[in-house]
């Protein structure tokens, strides 16, 4: 018995990880160790549910079934909005399915896990590369110029490269060379290559530097 709840916790903690891996690589806040705990943890509260409270237990389920609601919490705590913007949906998404994985994994269903798991990574990476073009990313942009002239060119010049300017704000700062301008804008840009295509656009305007694009 101890190698197989072992077995199920070890492939638990894989296929889970493989998830937060994606995740790493696309640069999100929860990556690798996220992924692997909420799999690994979610593994061993199947595995006490059945094992841990001796044989006069009638419902063996219920530990497990508060998984599924518990990681709605975890969830929800990445999921961000701001200035009109949601962000970290597909995060939230992410940890549910892999807690999912790792029930599927505490009750002994390594074929399911793993199917699920290929399918998850089907589509958040397989997808993506196939059609990037599909759809508008949401872009968080910051950028510092020496002028309110420069800050209202690149505004005018980002519309008319369709580009969605959600929220806006500036604030003034001064320095040895004089007063600058610390800009945030949430915006939105056909995906396939946006980032290059804002710093291309950027680079167009000798007095403003990029300070944030994420």
């Amino acid at each position: 018995m101890i190698l197989d709840i072992t077995l199920r916790l070890i492939t638990a903690m894989l296929l889970g990880g493989s998830i937060g891996i994606e995740r790493e690589f696309r640069s999100k806040d929860a990556g690798f160790r996220t992924h692997f705990l909420v799999a690994l943890g979610s593994a061993l509260f199947t595995v006490v549910s059945q094992y841990g409270f001796g044989i006069d237990l009638k419902d063996s389920s219920r530990v497990a079934a508060q998984v599924v609601s518990g990681i709605g919490f975890l969830g929800a705590g990445t999921i961000i909005f701001q200035k009109n913007m949601v962000r970290g949906l597909t995060t939230a998404a992410g940890l549910w399915v892999t807690a999912a994985i790792g029930l599927a994994c505490g009750t002994g269903l390594y074929v399911i896990a793993a199917i699920t798991t290929a399918l998850v990574l089907v589509g958040l990476e397989s997808l993506h590369a196939l059609i990037p073009q599909l759809g508008k990313a949401a872009v968080q942009l910051g950028f510092t110029s020496s002028s309110k002239q420069s800050v209202n060119r690149i505004l005018s010049r980002l519309k008319e490269e369709d580009i969605e300017i959600g929220s806006f704000e500036m604030k003034s700062r001064m320095t040895k060379e004089g007063e600058v301008y610390d800009v945030s804008a949430d915006i939105r840009v056909k995906r396939g290559g946006h980032n290059q295509k804002i710093l291309n656009l950027i680079n167009e305007f000798d007095d403003i530097s990029i300070s944030n694009l994420e």
